[in-house]
């Protein structure tokens, strides 16, 4: 009787046991999830792992998209106030420089060897190239008889000139004139230079920018004593002293500029003045030497 009874508690025991593993394991909690209160199907794990996996795609896009938006606004360059001002300075370092050089051709008085073209807009048969200029100062163009005198004339008043005697062929004609190359302004630079002589003037030119062109000056020549001769009206010529080693210096300002028909003369210096010396006392003792034979 008592083994009857210690049989049926020991499997008493062990059905209890089963049943509260079974009722842990993850398989049975997972079916049991399945119905819902509501009736409705419950995700199962595959589609939790699904949905993670877009979530995390999401997640990503917008990631790449914040980078994205990050990258393109290092990429693009901020102007700073110095850059600003780097601007603003060269800007007005333009407008500075450009009328110096714009001042000359717009003044400039044709002359022989002068190149220039005529441009009739539309009308190319009336318009003509590379036009050099002879030394009577008079060129021809199509349907103007006798030519056109030029000489003296800046080409903004060629122009003029031309678009007058065209206006009986062509509705209001639109005429302009250019300067292809300058040809008739010269000055001259002599002296103790490196290379004296008649220059061409092609643009607007400072003293020191001449004496440059013209090689520099020499050792025996004096920088501080330089004169530019100038033609006046009266025909007489004006003397303008020029001091260079100011100029280099910084303790005068570069602004003598030349003119047409301007002469640059450089003076010799104490050096100079000694190599003279020296050299008409080597001629006198040759001459002395020469008559002393003699008698």
């Amino acid at each position: 009787m008592k083994k009857l009874l210690t049989q049926t508690f020991v499997l008493l025991i062990a059905m209890t046991i089963t049943i509260s593993t079974f009722a842990q394991s993850p398989g049975n909690a997972t079916r049991q999830r399945r119905t819902a209160a509501d009736g409705t199907q419950p995700a199962t794990d595959t589609d939790v792992k699904a949905s993670d996996d877009k979530a995390s795609d999401v997640k990503s896009d917008k990631t790449t998209d914040t980078k994205t938006d990050k990258d393109k606004k290092k990429q693009a360059p901020e102007v700073t106030s110095d850059g600003k001002t780097n601007r603003t300075d060269e800007a007005s370092e333009e407008e500075a420089i450009v009328p110096y050089y714009n001042n000359f051709f717009t003044n400039y008085r044709l002359g022989p060897e002068d190149v220039i073209s005529v441009n009739v807009f539309g009308q190319e048969k009336y318009s003509k190239q590379g036009i050099k200029i002879p030394p009577s100062g008079r060129i021809y163009l199509a349907l103007i008889d006798g030519g056109l005198f030029v000489n003296g004339k800046t080409p903004d008043q060629v122009a003029e000139l031309i678009k007058k005697r065209y206006d009986e062929f062509v509705i209001n004609p639109q005429v302009s004139v250019s300067l292809d190359q300058a040809g008739s302004y010269r000055y001259s630079v002599v002296g103790d230079v490196a290379q004296p002589g008649i220059k061409l003037m092609n643009r607007r030119l400072s003293v020191t920018e001449a004496v440059a062109e013209a090689g520099g000056v020499l050792q025996t020549g004096n920088r501080s004593k330089i004169v530019v001769l100038r033609k006046q009206q009266d025909g007489t010529l004006k003397p303008i002293p020029v001091n260079l080693t100011a100029v280099y210096k910084g303790q005068t300002p570069d602004s003598v500029y030349l003119v047409p028909g301007d002469q640059v003369i450089v003076p010799g210096n104490t050096l100079k003045k000694l190599q003279t010396i020296m050299g008409f006392t080597q001629v006198l003792t040759f001459a002395n030497l020469f008559r002393g034979g003699l008698f």
